[in-house]
């Protein structure tokens, strides 16, 4: 019998994916990751021991829970806030898949000899023709978890069960009922784990460890100073609500310079664009792209952005220059673009840039 450490945190997808295990004969053991706690001692929704204990008891199942504070901060919670800070917009969920959530569930399967770890991630994980571990779409599109999952390495995507690949929330929640997990009705996390209450620049303000900036002006497409903005970690490229400025037209963000402390004001159109360039990428199905080769892919520049045909390209060292075929809206540098080929599996992915940085 192979034995799986599986994540829980105390939600109903990983509480089915659990129960999905055991029925395939696995040998399951529970761990939940405290990987954040407030002030007041409430813990993140990724994180809550609490319905993870009972959902193990349930189900009969060996529980464990592992405190990975530190490796939290250092590598989520203090790169969010640097990250806005300097005028990015980073996607946290990516940086703890990769180096906290996978790191520590293998380090505690080789401690409790388990062959293998596993999450209640709506994907599958995949061997492809050249002997590659990479990550497929959930066949129901509007659960699929892929794109957070780009960074993971080949030896972790070697020792990874996905069980609800195939599987849509309204199977999952039907299953939970069905066996009685206490879970089964509770509703999805919409915010990130660390920022309950979805205030992000409160958040900043009280973890920084540098100086955040504070006011500083809008400007126009031209340079000119057309109002003041209450401070960069406020705003996000594409942001269109809460500018606090009136114009008489539509007004979207289409850049935020730290160091002059400017946030670009400017018209839908300024938005779009039809090349995008990463850096610090990620490859899954392909080991990388060579100098001169054009990769045909989909492309999304953001979670809920519906990818988009595009040709990959090499454009510098570790720079990734994504050419779509029609112009995209809004990336903003920062986030993450990630690339799938017509089998909907993930080629690969990296962090879209500013223009002064490529």
């Amino acid at each position: 019998m192979a034995k799986v450490l599986i994540g829980m945190s105390g939600g109903v997808d990983s509480a089915v994916a659990a129960y999905l295990l055991q029925k395939e004969g696995y040998e399951v053991i529970g761990v939940t990751l405290r990987s954040w706690m407030s002030q007041d001692g409430d813990e993140g929704r990724c994180c809550e021991i609490d319905d993870a204990r009972n959902v193990a008891a349930k189900l009969g199942i060996r529980y464990h829970v592992q405190n990975c504070l530190s490796q939290f901060e250092e590598h989520v919670t203090a790169p969010f806030v640097r990250d806005y800070i300097h005028g990015l917009t980073p996607n946290p969920c990516i940086e703890c898949n990769r180096f906290v959530k996978w790191e520590q569930m293998l380090y505690l399967a080789k401690v409790m000899q388990a062959d293998y770890v596993a999450t209640g991630h709506y994907a599958s994980v995949v061997r492809c023709g050249n002997g590659r571990y990479t990550v497929k779409c959930a066949e129901h599109a509007e659960k699929d978890q892929t794109y957070m999952l780009y960074k993971l390495t080949q030896e972790m995507l070697e020792k990874t069960l996905m069980p609800l690949g195939s599987y849509s929330k309204q199977e999952v929640r039907k299953i939970a009922s069905s066996i009685g997990i206490p879970v089964a009705d509770k509703p999805d996390s919409q915010e990130i784990c660390f920022v309950p209450d979805g205030s992000y620049a409160d958040y900043i303000l009280a973890n920084a460890k540098e100086t955040v900036p504070g006011e500083g002006n809008f400007v126009d497409e031209a340079g000119n100073v057309i109002g003041r903005h209450k401070g960069i970690i406020h705003y996000t490229v594409g942001q269109r609500k809460g500018l606090g400025i009136a114009l008489g037209v539509p007004a979207f963000i289409t850049k935020i310079d730290p160091v002059k402390n400017e946030i670009t004001i400017g018209t839908e159109s300024s938005l779009y664009s039809r090349e995008v360039f990463c850096g610090d990428c990620n490859y899954l199905s392909i080991p990388g792209i060579g100098e001169g080769e054009n990769i045909h892919c989909l492309a999304k520049i953001r979670y809920h952005h519906n990818a988009s045909p595009a040709v990959l390209t090499v454009a510098g060292q570790d720079r990734l220059r994504i050419t779509f075929d029609e112009p995209v809206k809004g990336a903003a540098p920062g986030q993450s673009a990630v690339f799938y080929d017509e089998e909907d599996r993930v080629i690969g992915g990296g962090i879209i840039l500013r223009k002064e940085d490529i």
